[in-house]
């Protein structure tokens, strides 16, 4: 269904939502875990990576923080009209592209 409330809207939360998406996550995610539990070598690689992942965005993050307090009100304004116009090209690709509609295995 195409949405008309953009202002709302949060163009990456509607695109996750999207069935063909969110059923490729799925899979991902249990192939990621099924090999996770299946190779104890790859579950270490796999553990030290997603520490790295966690560590590496907790101190972007943190050095982000000062910068992102003092340009708060003009990237809102920012951040706002670039979800309002992907929201309108969202509407865009699901009116032209009903598949997007269907999980990957359909």
């Amino acid at each position: 269904p195409i949405s008309t409330h953009h202002a709302q809207e949060n163009v990456l939360q509607r695109v996750l939502q999207l069935p063909v998406v969110s059923s490729t996550c799925q899979t991902l995610q249990r192939k990621y875990s099924s090999t996770k539990e299946s190779h104890p070598l790859m579950a270490s690689v796999c553990e030290v990576y997603e520490r790295g992942v966690q560590g590496a965005g907790a101190l972007a993050m943190w050095g982000m923080e000062p910068v992102v307090r003092r340009l708060e009100p003009q990237c809102e304004s920012a951040v706002a009209v670039a979800n309002n116009l992907a929201c309108r090209g969202l509407d865009h690709l699901e009116e032209k592209i009903p598949a997007l509609q269907y999980p990957v295995d359909k």
